[in-house]
């Protein structure tokens, strides 16, 4: 079953971006939102993986665009 949840905060640090989708599968979760974060190097134009900030994280940036983060749900 999928819980779609459309929130201005959360845990993942994000409480700036207007919008946010949090999806959950079982016990998983995938978390999407606008990146609007300063990067002091150049990322891939289309994807650009990297493991997240707490353990069990990765984050992928799509099109320097938006951030796909996938993590065990809590």
């Amino acid at each position: 079953m999928t819980n779609l949840d459309i929130t201005s905060g959360s845990r993942f640090g994000m409480e700036s971006t207007p919008s946010s989708i949090l999806m959950r599968f079982g016990k998983r979760e995938l978390f999407i939102c606008r990146d609007f974060y300063k990067r002091l190097y150049r990322s891939n134009p289309v994807v650009e993986c990297n493991a997240g900030i707490q353990a069990g994280h990765l984050e992928i940036l799509l099109f320097r665009k938006w951030l796909v983060v996938m993590s065990k749900a809590h």
